[in-house]
């Protein structure tokens, strides 16, 4: 299909969406909290309560889910098949018998599917893997136990689309390049692929989550290393005049302003994945991430501190035997950044319980329940207490205290 075709088919999918869920206006004006019989939501009212005074003529989606943000979020990730599958009452049931409160859930995943089938006529059919049968039915049922929902987004490491459209991808010798572990990625200059993405966000956040997370929001890694034997269109930042790897600081922080801005009228909160060494120097620009002009654009910025993906920092030698020193020396540093900021977003790092058996030699260090309420503590004792915990499976240790204690 061409790219003409593409975008007719994808616009066709957006009117139909949009004829099918009519925006709401909301107004600052409402003392009574309704406007046409929809109350007005948690966020709004947190709103009034604070005395900020919403825009006179705001219109706002209102996916008719009610939600309350959580004291603190504290979350755990679940894949698309955990969720759509048996093991979603598992995860449910930790979830609701401890301190967690919150899921983020795969609703677009790492090779460029997304995790729930689209009407037939949508543009997105075809890269849909239905792990998820009825994802409204799902949040309903996170609603009713009080379960916050955070869709997640991956965004520009995408096989799928990169295999069906080349041409905003990267190639080398006329083919697609993939990087070591076969993975393909599309090109942040590209605004065709801004829009492909922001319309499976808005497609969540119709369905009812309450918060977009945005991740793999940057260039592949060593980009700056092989730039110059990849061939890819730089898009409108091509005549700029900046070096290259400003361009692509820029790309990915326009990207993130983007989203912030095309999800504003569906009360849902934007956060962004972000790599834990990128709060630490001035800028990552051979990915395109700067710290600081990405939190400027975000509610929630969630750092991945794991400490297996250190190397010797912080002055530690083996990070992943000192989770605690790690997240530790890293909310220091974090925190740091984040008071020179303006606005400032909530931050919610995404830390460890998963072992890492490619770091050692001999005996890998094992993570359980010591390990995890290490790192919650290092990162209460720092005054963060949000945060989510990351396995890959879906299988987390049992008996961890998730508590937030200084």
């Amino acid at each position: 299909m061409g790219k003409k075709q593409l975008l007719l088919k994808l616009f066709a999918g957006i009117l139909l969406v949009a004829c099918a869920f009519p925006l709401h206006s909301v107004s600052a004006e409402d003392e009574e909290g309704t406007k046409k019989g929809h109350q007005l939501s948690t966020k709004q009212l947190a709103l009034k309560e604070r005395n900020i005074p919403e825009p006179a003529a705001r219109f706002v989606y209102d996916s008719g889910l009610d939600f309350t943000y959580p004291d603190a979020v504290r979350g755990i990730y679940v894949t698309g098949p955990s969720a759509g599958g048996q093991k979603m009452a598992e995860l449910t049931n930790l979830v609701e018998t401890t301190d967690l409160n919150a899921m983020v859930i795969d609703i677009k995943e790492d090779h460029g599917n997304i995790t729930f089938k689209p009407d037939e006529d949508s543009p997105f059919a075809e890269i849909a893997e239905p792990y998820i049968d009825d994802p409204r039915k799902m949040l309903e049922e996170l609603e009713s136990k009080g379960i916050y929902p955070i869709a997640r987004v991956v965004v520009f490491k995408d096989t799928m689309l990169a295999e069906k459209r080349p041409d905003l991808s990267y190639t080398q010798n006329g083919e697609v390049w993939v990087n070591g572990r076969g993975e393909a990625f599309v090109n942040p200059f590209m605004k065709e692929v801004w829009e492909y993405n922001l319309e499976i966000a808005k497609m969540a956040a119709e369905f009812g989550f309450e918060e977009i997370q945005f991740d793999y929001v940057r260039f592949p890694e060593g980009f700056g290393n092989r730039d110059d034997i990849l061939t890819y269109n730089q898009g409108e930042y091509e005549d700029l005049e900046m070096e290259d790897v400003q361009k692509r600081v820029k790309a990915v922080t326009d990207f993130v302003a983007f989203a912030k801005e095309e999800l504003s009228s569906y009360d849902v909160d934007v956060s962004v994945d972000i790599f834990g060494y990128s709060a630490t120097i001035t800028e990552a620009p051979n990915i395109g991430q700067n710290f600081s002009k990405i939190s400027s654009h975000v509610d929630v910025i969630s750092s991945m501190i794991y400490p297996s993906h250190w190397g010797p920092y912080f002055g530690i030698s083996k990070p992943d035997a000192e989770p605690y020193r790690l997240v530790s020396e890293y909310a220091k540093v974090e925190n740091e950044v984040l008071s020179k900021l303006e606005n400032s977003p909530t931050s919610r790092p995404w830390i460890q319980d998963f072992e890492a058996p490619w770091l050692y030699s001999g005996p890998t260090k094992q993570y359980g329940k010591a390990e995890v309420e290490a790192q919650i503590r290092a990162l209460a004792e720092n005054g963060i207490d949000e945060y989510l915990i990351w396995n890959a499976v879906n299988s987390y240790s049992p008996n961890v205290d998730y508590t937030p204690t200084n």
